[in-house]
């Protein structure tokens, strides 16, 4: 989308923001954007891993592994194997996806990868890989020495054939071993990298070198002004609409850095201050952003959804109070434990917990909310059911079904239709 000559801010209502975002994230249903109609192709989710910048990673596997249901979000039923290959690669075929500290734990292109080299310097000069090289340095070497003549190894089997026991469980479970710490200090400074993930979703830990695609190895770290405006233009790119903190917080990097690269990209074109009514924050828009007249979306969204990542954004641009529920204790939950939003032409329209009971083939509905704003009940109820069918079908589950004691105010239409 071309800058305005005129120097009078463009004003775009929340309507359009949201049109803006929806397809920057590559969620609509029509033209370019439509689910492929066939099977889904290492093309297809290529067009996903470069319109969205990145998978965050997360153990919880109540529905799916969470780095593999935002495809599944945007391209409908597809093979999640697709993932798994397009983060080992081949030698004829280098891997399209890394693992890297970006959004948390996320997969990245590898060249976003080496953009966030110049994070990975700073771990190493502190904070916990700094810390952990200072308290075991012979161990810290001793594991490289392994690493560089076994690998790809895992933290289980490092421990192991160093004799290391785990320590006590502490900080959400953690009892890493000095093997497993080093290895993680490792990943996170960029010495060591992950090759693949196990059956038992464990990182499998080699050489960088031996990771990343050739023509990768040996290339110079980018200078990190650059690299910072770099991955800012990426992230307003995959928002397409935004805050300086909605860009910061898509590769969690400061605001102040943050703030002196929007500056760069507005300067550059690449960004376009525009004001969006009732939104309070000064709001910029991406150069390559379409806007819309009509937007065709249907899709449920994981809690790590991009779409989703930035919570003070999905209230302010879809009217959203969202919470995942899985870190508030049971008794305090209001709207379930693993709850999806469920995105509805330009609006969040609904929300659902949900569960793959995997022994009995089923998908187990426990809440239902439709949003205030939005259309009527029946017509979420009915647009929210195909996609739990769909769902039902990428997940290989035979049946849904609506928990005897589920809550929520759709669940009787839904009850209905399904």
């Amino acid at each position: 989308m071309a800058t305005s000559s005129s120097t009078t801010t463009r004003r775009l209502t929340l309507a359009q923001a949201r049109r803006v975002a929806i397809h920057a994230q590559g969620l609509a249903r029509t033209g370019r954007q439509a689910r492929p109609s066939g099977a889904v192709t290492m093309a297809h989710l290529q067009r996903t891993i470069d319109r969205v910048g990145l998978f965050q990673i997360d153990s919880v596997n109540v529905i799916a592994r969470a780095h593999l249901l935002p495809a599944f979000s945007r391209l409908g039923p597809y093979d999640a194997g697709l993932i798994d290959r397009a983060s080992r690669g081949t030698p004829s075929r280098p891997r399209r996806l890394m693992e890297s500290w970006a959004h948390v734990a996320a997969y990245v292109p590898p060249e976003t990868f080496h953009l966030l080299r110049y994070r990975m310097r700073r771990f190493a000069e502190r904070g916990f890989a700094a810390e952990v090289r200072t308290k075991h340095p012979e161990v810290y070497a001793h594991v490289l020495d392994v690493v560089a003549e076994q690998g790809p190894i895992t933290a289980g089997q490092m421990h192991e054939l160093l004799g290391h026991e785990r320590g006590p469980k502490e900080h959400w479970g953690w009892n890493w071993s000095v093997a497993k710490q080093v290895l993680e200090a490792c990943f996170f400074t960029g010495e060591l990298a992950v090759a693949h993930r196990t059956s038992q979703f464990e990182r499998a830990y080699d050489l960088t070198e031996r990771v990343l695609p050739p023509a990768l190895v040996g290339l110079a770290e980018v200078e990190e002004r650059e690299a910072v405006t770099t991955l800012v233009d990426a992230a307003a790119r995959a928002h397409g609409i935004g805050t300086i903190g909605c860009f910061a917080d898509y590769f969690r990097m400061s605001v102040a850095q943050a703030t002196a690269a929007v500056q760069l990209l507005v300067e550059r074109g690449r960004l376009e201050p525009v004001e969006v009514s009732g939104w309070s924050r000064p709001v910029y828009l991406h150069a390559e952003a379409s806007l819309p007249r009509v937007t065709h979306a249907r899709a449920l969204l994981a809690p790590f959804d991009p779409l989703v990542f930035e919570r003070r954004r999905l209230l302010e641009l879809f009217g959203m109070h969202y919470r995942i529920g899985i870190y508030t204790p049971a008794a305090q939950r209001t709207d379930g434990y693993y709850v999806l939003p469920f995105l509805l032409g330009d609006q969040v329209a609904g929300r659902t917990d949900l569960k793959a009971d995997r022994a009995r083939g089923t998908l187990v509905v426990r809440t239902a909310f439709k949003e205030a704003e939005g259309p009527a009940a029946p017509v979420v109820a009915s647009e929210m059911a195909e996609e739990l069918r769909a769902s039902a079908q990428w997940l290989g589950l035979s049946r849904i079904e609506i928990a005897d004691d589920a809550r929520g105010d759709l669940v009787g239409a839904l009850r209905h239709v399904l």
